[in-house]
């Protein structure tokens, strides 16, 4: 009995290694497996992992600074500079005060920030201090400040703090703040863009002659009487008319706002020409949200209009098209009148002959090409007596171009 009883007892101890053995091999196994997903996942070595880091967060922070030195912005990009920077805390300044403040010791620290700010402003060089912070729990011991610039010179500082002094941080601060000023640059000219633009648009609305003005209400006038109906919807369209062409927000509106507002200019011509004037719309339904700047289309239609009816006493036919054409809408607006001479509109299309022909296709042409650039600038086929064609080539999509209308209206049959 007693030879037999070890026997029964190694039984389970053989059983309980195999068991672990067992498991030790599926471990090793799972290990294996996520080592070589790792393999595959590789970002570089150390250096290139730090790379990408900071490119990572420098590129998290830029969008908010994009927006100019605000208060918000700063908050914003006040995190991912210090993460960039790897500083206890740091802060955003302008001439005045501190925008934001990220990390610890603002209770105390931020009351002395622009004291510091203001040495720098002075010089316009960047500065190393000493905090001279006597708590001996605040790990914020030194401080760089470093000058944010921009066209109108010192705009404020980025302050970094740090334990001790450091060469290294002198210099990273430093250049940190001048990739800040960058940004802060890059926002400045976009600022110049908008008004610019804004500028253009006020001088495209001012081309709106007094002369349609009023030979648009002259027309509806001559309504009142005898068609009292059509006097009433005329009256309509020049109201919507005029209150899109001096509408007061946004860049951009939608090919569908933008036809209609055409149509409305048509009307108000017919009333005024009768059946010398034909009007042909072929438009794609896709394309109707497309965006587009404000007011590129009627100066288009304008100029149709005028050298097919004012400039001439034969039957104006004006064909307006729309189509989509993968990840553009083509538009074309095209007319019967007495052309030009394609050298005369070059000189238009520089600025260098003024004329009778306003400011509208210049104005058209520069601000196309500003939005989407030259490879979209308009293409105008003309010639004298043979009318004139111009096409436009929007893409549907295009980074900042959003279109803030009051209402989508489609274009009437």
């Amino acid at each position: 009995m007693t030879g037999v009883a070890p026997a029964v007892l190694a039984l389970p101890a053989v059983a309980g290694a195999v068991l672990l053995l067992g498991a030790g091999w599926a471990a090793g196994r799972w290990h294996a497996r996520r080592g070589e997903r790792a393999a595959g996942m590789d970002l570089g070595t150390p250096v290139e992992r730090a790379t990408f880091h900071t490119l990572h967060t420098a590129s998290l922070a830029a969008p908010p600074l994009r927006a100019g030195l605000t208060e918000d912005a700063a908050r914003k990009a006040a995190r991912r500079l210090r993460s960039l920077l790897g500083t206890e805390a740091l802060c955003l300044t302008d001439r005045e005060s501190v925008l934001a403040w990220d990390g610890p010791g603002a209770d105390h620290h931020q009351r002395r920030a622009m004291a510091r700010v203001a040495v720098m402003l002075a010089s316009g060089r960047s500065q190393s201090v000493r905090t001279e912070c006597q708590r001996p729990d605040c790990p914020l011991k030194w401080a760089v400040v470093a000058p944010l610039t921009g066209e109108d010179g010192v705009l404020g500082a980025l302050v970094a703090y740090g334990s001790r002094e450091s060469a290294v941080l002198v210099r990273a601060a430093t250049e940190v703040a001048r990739w800040v000023s960058v940004q802060l640059e890059l926002s400045e000219l976009d600022r110049s863009r908008t008004r610019l633009m804004e500028a253009e648009i006020k001088a495209l609305r001012a081309q709106i002659s007094p002369h349609f003005i009023f030979n648009s209400l002259a027309a509806i006038a001559s309504f009142v009487r005898t068609d009292p109906e059509r006097a009433r919807e005329l009256l309509l369209e020049f109201a919507d008319f005029t209150r899109y062409s001096f509408r007061r927000h946004g860049d951009f509106t939608t090919l569908a706002d933008e036809l209609r507002s055409v149509q409305q200019y048509l009307a108000l011509a017919g009333a005024r020409f009768g059946d010398r004037l034909k009007v042909t719309l072929q438009v794609a339904p896709e394309v109707l949200p497309v965006a587009l700047p404000f007011l590129c289309l009627q100066p288009l239609v304008e100029n149709a209009v005028k050298h097919g009816l004012e400039d001439s006493t034969e039957e104006c036919r004006i064909t307006i098209t729309a189509r989509d054409a993968g990840a553009e809408a083509v538009i074309t607006v095209e007319d019967n009148g007495i052309g030009m001479d394609p050298a005369l509109l070059r000189r238009i299309l520089a600025g260098e002959h003024g004329g009778s022909s306003g400011i509208g296709l210049p104005n058209v042409d520069e601000r196309i090409r500003q939005v989407y650039g030259d490879a979209y600038g308009p293409v105008m086929e003309t010639g004298v007596g043979a009318g004139m064609k111009v096409t436009l080539r929007i893409p549907k999509y295009r980074a900042g171009v959003h279109s803030s209308p009051p209402g989508h209206h489609p274009p009437r049959p």
